[in-house]
């Protein structure tokens, strides 16, 4: 569940959604474009990289709109598996220890 959680957190945050290279018969001139949920980045020659979050969210293409909807979902979703995998938990009192509705936690939160 934790895993999960982090791991939903940090795909969602990541601006390497969408990554588009530039490289020209010289090799130190090397542009990166990254696109994400939620900024633009560009890293030029591996030195420097600018992030520019986006203005407006009505000016978003519409997949990049159900994607950040559908992800904003995935952590909340996966936040609630965390909340009742941890009531699931042996050293919790939630169930009055009963083992087997601890597993059924377990197992719905899995």
């Amino acid at each position: 569940g934790g895993i999960g959680l982090v791991g939903t957190c940090a795909v969602t945050g990541m601006p390497q959604w969408k990554v588009t290279a530039f490289i020209e018969s010289n090799i130190v001139v090397f542009e990166a474009f990254w696109e994400g949920l939620w900024m633009d980045c560009i890293r030029q020659a591996n030195i420097r990289m600018q992030c520019k979050i986006y203005d407006s969210l009505l000016a978003l293409p519409q997949d990049l709109q159900a994607g950040r909807a559908l992800m904003c979902i995935a952590v909340i979703l996966a936040f609630i598996a965390f909340l009742v995998a941890f009531i699931g938990l042996k050293c919790t009192r939630c169930s009055e220890d009963n083992e087997q509705a601890k597993g059924y936690m377990l197992l719905t939160s899995g």
